[in-house]
C-alpha cells in the first residue's frame, strides 16, 4: 500500500563533473522494515545515503519523507524531521564521556541546542531520556566511561546510542559493522533488530558482510556503477543472476 511508505528516493541523481555517482535510482521504503543497501565497491551506496540524509544535494531529483519532499533540506533539517543518519567512520565526541555524547545527542533537538556555556545541571530533562538511551544500547557499566577509552565495537554501540537520542523515525546506518571484529557483528546487529522492532523504526542499512544482510533484511536494493541493478528479498536477491554476475570476482559470497 501506498500509505506504508515511509521514504521514498525519486529518480535521483549525483553528478561530480563528468562521475555519475548516482543515476536515477527510484525506490520505496517501507514503514518500520529493515531495508538494505548492497552493492560493489564504487556502487554509489554512500552517495546515495548523503542524498536521503541531505549531506548532499542531488543533481536532479527527489527525496520524499512521509509524503513531504525534503530535497533541498540541509541536514540539520532531516535530522528535525525524523532522520537519523550514521557514518562508515564512527562519529563521536571522543573526550567526553558516553553519558555525555548523548546527553549532547537528545539535546540537539531541543530548545536547549546551542546552550553550550550552560552547567550541564541545567539540562535535568535531558537526563531520563540520556539513561534510557544508554541503558537500550547496553552501555550503562560504561556511562561515566571517555569515549575515546571504549573498545571499537561499544563506540558503534555510542554512536547507534547517540543517532537514536532524539528519537527519530528513520534510522540511516551505513556500515554499522565497520572495523568490527567478526565475533562482535551478531551483537550488534541483534541490537539494531530489536530496536528497529521494538521501537516501531525504519532502518536503511549499507552493508557488506552478506550472512548479516541476508539473515536480518526485509527488502534488498543492490546498486551496481550508481545504478539500481535488482531489489526484492532475500531470497529474491540470492537467485538472481544478474547480481550473481556483478559480484563475481570474489567480493562476495551470495550463496549463504
Amino acid at each position: 500500500m501506498e500509505s506504508e511508505t515511509i521514504l521514498e528516493a525519486v529518480n535521483l541523481r549525483k553528478q561530480f563533473g563528468a562521475l555519475v555517482a548516482v543515476e536515477d535510482v527510484s525506490l520505496k521504503v517501507r514503514k518500520n522494515s529493515l531495508h538494505a543497501i548492497i552493492g560493489p565497491n564504487g556502487a554509489g551506496k554512500t552517495t546515495f545515503f548523503n542524498l536521503l540524509s541531505g549531506n548532499i544535494e542531488p543533481t536532479s531529483g527527489q527525496v520524499i519523507f512521509k509524503g513531504r519532499d525534503i530535497t533541498h533540506q540541509p541536514v540539520h533539517r532531516t535530522i528535525h524531521f525524523g532522520i537519523g543518519r550514521s557514518f562508515q567512520i564512527t562519529n563521536i565526541f571522543p573526550n567526553l564521556t558516553v553519558f555525555e555524547n548523548i546527553r549532547l545527542a537528545a539535546q540537539a533537538l531541543g530548545a536547549d541546542n546551542f546552550k553550550f556555556w550552560q552547567p550541564a545541571s541545567a539540562f535535568k530533562k535531558y537526563e531520563s531520556r540520556t539513561w534510557e538511551v544508554i541503558e537500550k544500547v547496553g552501555l550503562k557499566d560504561r556511562a561515566l566511561t571517555p569515549a575515546k577509552t571504549l573498545p571499537h565495537g561499544d563506540q558503534r554501540k555510542l554512536e547507534l546510542g547517540m543517532i537514536l537520542a532524539p528519537d527519530p523515525e528513520v534510522l540511516l546506518l551505513d556500515e554499522p559493522t565497520a572495523g568490527m571484529a567478526s565475533e562482535q557483528v551478531p551483537e550488534l546487529i541483534a541490537l539494531i533488530q530489536e530496536i528497529q522492532k521494538a521501537g516501531n523504526k525504519t532502518v536503511m542499512l549499507v552493508e557488506h558482510n552478506m550472512n548479516v544482510v541476508m539473515s536480518v533484511s526485509d527488502a534488498i536494493t543492490v546498486m551496481h556503477q550508481g545504478k539500481v541493478l535488482a531489489e526484492g528479498t532475500p531470497a529474491e536477491i540470492t537467485a538472481n543472476k544478474e547480481v550473481q554476475t556483478a559480484y563475481l570476482g570474489g567480493l562476495y559470497e551470495l550463496n549463504v
